[in-house]
């Protein structure tokens, strides 16, 4: 858990005495460090990041690479540490396993295909083994890819043939996930001919290939996006896409990459505010960010939420009288959780809808939250993707979460429980996938200002 003392398991969540007023850095994106460590592995030179998130998804990509013959260290730059990733030689074979990081598993089979002398056998955790990587690798194969599956059709673990993503023209409709078009996309860099991805169809969260269209431009790479004409009051980021075109063309970024810090984590901190009271800072998270779920943000402002850019660049959010509240969430669904958590303790019964993809994610999300909420005595009527959620009683029934491994369930219930007594947390270290210091920041939570988080 990256220098975090082990909580106690269950974790009991003690309520706070009065309202907040905290300053809470979180750590980097989880999605942007995701995609900036594939493409420096590709790129043609050494390439600096700074901000990289260090969590267990992150850790274990970055094992996985090594083992791919990438070399990584940290580095001073004017004053600012980051991490330098090298290229070296590669190896005939490799094997790696990415745990329960679905990203990095769906990006690393596509970052396999692309790299040439290496045989790669790619495994994940049980849950990895049980979520969908067929219609990736359908598309890989369509694009040239050798890749063949070891136990069982559609399921990890797989073994790939590096170097054989020759690339070209590939049409798509709705998939499982996003991830897989990000994994072309990236990979797309490295593949002879380019990619070159014509959609039938609106794109699964559509706002997570804007995010890789936003790392590849960063990073350098040649890419050129065609549109749809999209009604402009109903056009979300990332809605329209037409075509996405990458060119044959490995990064080569010019400066330090400077990953900015993560949506998907400050939403607890956020919520934190709305459901205790008082106001939280979070500095360096701009309002106009690219990722998906700057969408919560967004979401807390109109149930009562006021959310504002400080003149220092920070976001602040304070707390307002907390509405009911119909939402989409389809394209923020990290975000989610905490959004129907935070519905849970609403005035009314609110409908979160587009949470399709949350069927398949650490675990079946749906599920996980309304099992939560049902044990503290609340109600919610499930659907394919969809959840419509009553309030909570004031007083909780007391109950134990089972996160089922998730830390976006065990983060989103522990935010409740500074607001209700009665939560405790199973399997709290399940944090450390994306957030390992969120015990510590919750304690920040509980101190005055003067117990800003200054350690990242």
């Amino acid at each position: 858990m990256s220098g975090v003392a082990a909580p106690t398991d269950p974790l009991p969540i003690a309520p706070l005495s009065g309202p907040i007023d905290a300053v809470v850095r979180v750590p980097g994106s989880k999605s942007l460090s995701n995609r900036h460590l594939v493409l420096a592995a590709l790129a043609t030179a050494p390439v600096r990041l700074g901000g990289l998130l260090a969590c267990d998804d992150c850790d274990r990509l970055l094992v996985a690479l090594a083992a791919l013959g990438v070399s990584h260290r940290t580095v001073d730059d004017g004053g600012t540490p980051c991490l330098e990733l090298s290229r070296g030689p590669a190896p005939r074979e490799a094997r790696v396993d990415l745990g329960d990081g679905g990203t990095p598993t769906r990006f690393m089979i596509a970052l396999a295909a692309a790299w040439p002398g290496t045989v790669v056998t790619i495994d994940g955790s049980p849950r990895m083994r049980e979520r969908p990587v067929a219609e990736g690798i359908d598309m890989l194969r369509a694009l040239g890819a050798r890749i063949e599956y070891l136990e069982a059709d559609g399921r990890l673990p797989v073994r790939v043939d590096g170097g054989t993503l020759r690339g070209g023209a590939i049409e798509v409709g709705r998939t499982a996930s996003s991830q897989f078009i990000s994994a072309l996309m990236l990979a797309g860099t490295a593949a002879p001919e380019g990619v070159d991805i014509h959609f039938r169809e609106e794109p699964t969260s559509a706002s997570y290939i804007a995010l890789s269209l936003s790392a590849l431009m960063q990073a350098g790479a040649e890419v050129e996006v065609a549109h749809r004409p999209v009604l402009l009051s109903a056009a979300p980021a990332g809605s329209g896409l037409a075509r996405i075109t990458v060119r044959p063309r490995r990064p080569a970024p010019t400066s330090v990459i400077d990953i900015e810090p993560d949506a998907s984590s400050a939403v607890y901190p956020a919520a934190a505010a709305m459901l205790v009271g008082g106001s939280v800072e979070l500095p360096s998270l701009p309002r106009s960010s690219a990722q998906p779920d700057i969408a919560f943000f967004r979401d807390l402002a109109l149930r009562g939420a006021r959310v504002a850019e400080t003149p220092a660049g920070a976001l602040r959010v304070s707390s307002g009288p907390l509405r009911a509240l119909d939402a989409d969430y389809e394209l923020a669904p990290d975000a989610a959780v905490m959004a129907m958590v935070v519905a849970a303790c609403a005035d009314h019964p609110s409908t979160i809808t587009g949470l399709g993809t949350l069927r398949v994610k650490e675990s079946d999300r749906i599920a996980a939250v309304a099992a939560g909420l049902r044990a503290l005595g609340g109600e919610v009527d499930e659907g394919p993707d969809r959840a419509r959620i009553m309030p909570l009683p004031r007083t909780l029934r007391p109950a134990a979460i089972d996160t089922v491994n998730d830390h976006r369930i065990a983060m989103a219930f522990a935010i409740l429980g500074l607001a209700r007594a009665g939560v405790s947390i199973r399997n709290p270290a399940c944090v450390a996938k994306s957030y390992p210091g969120f015990w510590r920041d919750l304690d920040l939570l509980r101190a005055p200002r003067s117990g800003e988080n200054r350690t990242r």
